[in-house]
Protein backbone atom coordinates (compact mmCIF):
# COMPACT_ATOMS: atom_id res chain seq x y z
CA UNK A 1 0.00 0.00 0.00
CA UNK A 2 1.61 3.50 -1.07
CA UNK A 3 1.91 6.49 1.77
CA UNK A 4 -1.20 8.25 -0.69
CA UNK A 5 -2.94 5.24 -0.35
CA UNK A 6 -2.65 5.06 3.42
CA UNK A 7 -3.20 8.84 3.18
CA UNK A 8 -7.05 8.50 1.60
CA UNK A 9 -7.90 5.66 3.59
CA UNK A 10 -7.05 8.27 6.70
CA UNK A 11 -3.94 5.98 8.34
CA UNK A 12 -1.71 9.22 7.51
CA UNK A 13 -3.07 12.82 8.51
CA UNK A 14 -3.61 15.23 5.61
CA UNK A 15 -4.18 18.53 4.89
CA UNK A 16 -7.55 17.79 2.99
CA UNK A 17 -8.61 20.27 0.25
CA UNK A 18 -11.20 18.43 -1.78
CA UNK A 19 -13.05 15.21 -2.16
CA UNK A 20 -15.40 13.11 -3.81
CA UNK A 21 -16.15 9.56 -4.25
CA UNK A 22 -13.14 8.58 -6.68
CA UNK A 23 -10.17 11.52 -5.94
CA UNK A 24 -8.48 13.23 -2.97
CA UNK A 25 -6.94 16.55 -3.12
CA UNK A 26 -4.64 17.52 0.34
CA UNK A 27 -1.73 19.98 0.90
CA UNK A 28 1.54 18.85 0.16
CA UNK A 29 3.74 18.99 3.22
CA UNK A 30 7.18 20.37 1.41
CA UNK A 31 5.23 23.00 -0.93
CA UNK A 32 6.94 25.31 -3.37
CA UNK A 33 4.09 27.33 -2.72
CA UNK A 34 1.76 27.87 -0.45
CA UNK A 35 -1.57 26.53 -1.50
CA UNK A 36 0.47 23.65 -3.60
CA UNK A 37 -1.70 21.03 -3.54
CA UNK A 38 -1.44 17.13 -4.67
CA UNK A 39 -4.52 15.46 -6.64
CA UNK A 40 -4.74 11.71 -6.71
CA UNK A 41 -6.97 8.80 -7.25
CA UNK A 42 -8.29 7.03 -4.47
CA UNK A 43 -7.09 3.74 -6.46
CA UNK A 44 -4.16 2.75 -6.68
CA UNK A 45 -2.24 3.12 -9.54
CA UNK A 46 1.68 3.88 -9.95
CA UNK A 47 2.18 5.42 -13.22
CA UNK A 48 -0.76 8.55 -13.93
CA UNK A 49 -1.00 7.22 -17.93
CA UNK A 50 -1.86 3.91 -16.17
CA UNK A 51 -5.35 5.50 -15.19
CA UNK A 52 -8.39 4.72 -17.65
CA UNK A 53 -9.46 6.89 -20.10
CA UNK A 54 -12.83 7.08 -18.06
CA UNK A 55 -10.54 8.21 -15.25
CA UNK A 56 -8.20 10.42 -16.64
CA UNK A 57 -11.23 12.36 -18.01
CA UNK A 58 -12.22 12.56 -14.31
CA UNK A 59 -9.23 13.32 -12.55
CA UNK A 60 -8.76 16.17 -14.92
CA UNK A 61 -12.12 17.52 -14.34
CA UNK A 62 -11.52 17.05 -10.45
CA UNK A 63 -7.78 19.06 -10.77
CA UNK A 64 -9.81 21.38 -12.82
CA UNK A 65 -12.38 22.40 -9.75
CA UNK A 66 -9.56 22.39 -6.96
CA UNK A 67 -7.28 24.70 -9.17
CA UNK A 68 -10.44 27.00 -9.37
CA UNK A 69 -10.69 26.85 -5.48
CA UNK A 70 -6.83 27.59 -5.44
CA UNK A 71 -6.79 30.27 -7.80
CA UNK A 72 -9.73 32.20 -5.39
CA UNK A 73 -7.84 31.70 -2.37
CA UNK A 74 -4.48 32.61 -3.89
CA UNK A 75 -3.94 35.85 -5.90
CA UNK A 76 -1.73 34.52 -8.62
CA UNK A 77 -1.63 34.94 -12.38
CA UNK A 78 -2.64 30.66 -13.45
CA UNK A 79 -2.50 27.44 -11.32
CA UNK A 80 0.66 25.46 -12.51
CA UNK A 81 0.11 22.07 -13.11
CA UNK A 82 2.96 19.18 -13.21
CA UNK A 83 2.84 15.33 -13.06
CA UNK A 84 5.92 14.09 -11.93
CA UNK A 85 5.14 10.70 -10.25
CA UNK A 86 8.90 9.15 -9.27
CA UNK A 87 8.94 10.25 -5.44
CA UNK A 88 5.47 8.08 -4.51
CA UNK A 89 4.19 5.31 -6.51
CA UNK A 90 0.86 6.72 -6.66
CA UNK A 91 -0.63 8.56 -9.59
CA UNK A 92 -1.04 12.44 -8.56
CA UNK A 93 -1.09 15.99 -10.12
CA UNK A 94 0.73 18.69 -8.13
CA UNK A 95 -1.42 21.79 -8.53
CA UNK A 96 0.29 25.41 -7.79
CA UNK A 97 -0.18 28.95 -7.59
CA UNK A 98 1.99 31.04 -9.55
CA UNK A 99 2.84 34.52 -10.10
CA UNK A 100 5.73 33.49 -12.54
CA UNK A 101 6.94 30.58 -13.59
CA UNK A 102 9.89 30.20 -11.08
CA UNK A 103 7.23 29.74 -9.15
CA UNK A 104 6.60 25.81 -10.13
CA UNK A 105 10.66 25.41 -9.63
CA UNK A 106 10.99 21.75 -7.85
CA UNK A 107 14.45 22.31 -6.86
CA UNK A 108 14.08 25.45 -5.21
CA UNK A 109 14.12 25.37 -1.79
CA UNK A 110 10.71 23.95 -0.31
CA UNK A 111 8.64 26.30 1.99
CA UNK A 112 8.04 24.91 6.00
CA UNK A 113 4.67 26.19 6.99
CA UNK A 114 3.35 25.50 10.50
CA UNK A 115 0.37 23.50 11.15
CA UNK A 116 -2.04 25.97 12.07
CA UNK A 117 -0.87 27.77 8.75
CA UNK A 118 -1.34 24.58 6.66
CA UNK A 119 -4.68 23.76 8.33
CA UNK A 120 -5.94 27.30 7.32
CA UNK A 121 -4.97 26.92 3.74
CA UNK A 122 -6.19 23.57 3.52
CA UNK A 123 -9.48 24.82 4.90
CA UNK A 124 -9.68 28.14 2.60
CA UNK A 125 -9.13 25.93 -0.79
CA UNK A 126 -11.62 23.03 0.77
CA UNK A 127 -14.64 26.06 1.33
CA UNK A 128 -14.30 27.38 -1.94
CA UNK A 129 -13.66 24.05 -3.56
CA UNK A 130 -17.00 22.93 -1.84
CA UNK A 131 -18.85 26.47 -3.11
CA UNK A 132 -17.55 25.90 -7.57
Amino acid sequence: MTLFSRIVKGEIPSYKCAENDKYYAFLDINPITRGHTLVIPKREVDYFFDLTDEELAEIMLFAKDVAAAIKSVFPCKKVGMTVLGLEVNHAHIHLAPLKSEDDLDFWKEKLTLPAEEMQEIANKIFTAYTNI
